[in-house]
């Protein structure tokens, strides 16, 4: 794009600099300022919405901070997408994408990462667990085949808007209430029978679980794990989580570790692992979001969440508390 004359008019003014010419009889131009007109200005977006203009020979301006490649057809992602780390937003929606690379989690500044309507079946808890975990504020994993989240997707800690709708969602990660600045969370048109416990430490603007095969609670039938006694691993597992001990991989096997991340929480307080009493109880969803998408054709805003219980004793004290109550 430079002015091909005035371009050989330095190179022969170098040349002869570099050859001793005296510097008054170099054919040199006043400088004049560039015209801001004149000036090409990093491009910081590009929309792409048909596969005739995706780029197939040349590169993406590495300046990018915006992409949207949609309805191009991609199976995959493209790799001159992964070198774009000054990208904050990335919409891949509306492709045929199956899999996502692990080096998706090296775009350190993304915020916003659109995946609707792909083919995904499995989204990585390696991608949760890198510096996505940081900068992600917004993930649309809509309209896939996902059956199960990793329970890595709680360490999205920066999570603000989560779209899961119209999968094949059995279960919601244990640990979702980790998601403490999550304020948009749409799961409609799922497979979900119910909430997990953790579920009632979120505290969202608005929810949507409209559309899921949720089941009706009955706290009189308890699915009952309990051991009694309870096991050595059981007890030492309870007490680490209760005070609060600290442990890792360098410490206790590796499997141990995971089972301790998902220790499930007893109404009195305490923890449980393999020995629990489960039931599902009722809860009125505007408990944890102030707008709430109706649940059902019914007009309801109640869904079943997991409930657990560490003793016969905790559940018989449940037990008093529901009976009283409803009759």
């Amino acid at each position: 794009q430079a002015d091909v004359s005035a371009l050989k008019t330095f190179l022969s003014a170098l040349r002869l600099a570099h050859q001793g010419t005296d510097t008054g009889l170099l054919p040199l131009s006043p400088l004049v300022p560039a015209k801001n007109s004149d000036v090409e200005k990093p491009k910081t977006k590009m929309i792409i919405t048909s596969r005739r203009d995706y780029p197939l020979t040349k590169s993406f301006p590495f300046s990018l901070e915006h992409l949207q490649t949609s309805y191009c057809k991609l199976a995959r992602i493209d790799a001159r997408v992964l070198c774009l780390r000054r990208l904050r937003k990335l919409d891949l929606s509306h492709n045929h994408i199956e899999q996502l690379p692990a080096t998706l989690g090296e775009l350190a500044f993304l915020q916003e990462l659109d995946l609707h309507d792909n083919r995904l079946e499995v989204f990585s808890g390696a991608l949760c667990a890198s510096g996505l975990r940081r900068s992600l504020q917004v993930l649309d994993l809509s309209q896939n085949r996902l059956r199960a989240l990793p329970l890595e997707l709680c360490e999205l800690r920066a999570l603000l808007r989560l779209k899961l709708d119209d999968n094949a969602l059995q279960r919601l990660p244990c640990r979702i209430g980790r998601l403490g600045r999550l304020r948009f969370l749409s799961a409609a048109r799922n497979r979900l029978p119910f909430l997990p416990s953790d579920f009632r430490k979120l505290c969202l603007e608005n929810l949507d679980l409209f559309g899921n095969p949720f089941e009706q609670p009955d706290p009189l039938v308890p699915n009952i794990r309990l051991k009694i006694p309870l096991t050595l691993l059981e007890c030492a597992a309870r007490a680490t989580v209760n005070h609060r001990i600290p442990y890792g991989c360098h410490l206790v096997p590796s499997h141990l570790c995971e089972d301790l991340e998902v220790a499930k929480t007893c109404g009195c307080g305490g923890a449980c692992l393999s020995s629990f009493i489960q039931i599902t109880v009722t809860m009125n969803l505007h408990l944890v979001a102030h707008t709430v998408v109706l649940v059902d054709n019914m007009g309801g805003t109640e869904a079943p969440v997991l409930c657990y219980f560490c003793s016969l004793h905790c559940y018989s004290q449940f037990l008093d508390r529901h009976l009283q109550s409803s009759g």
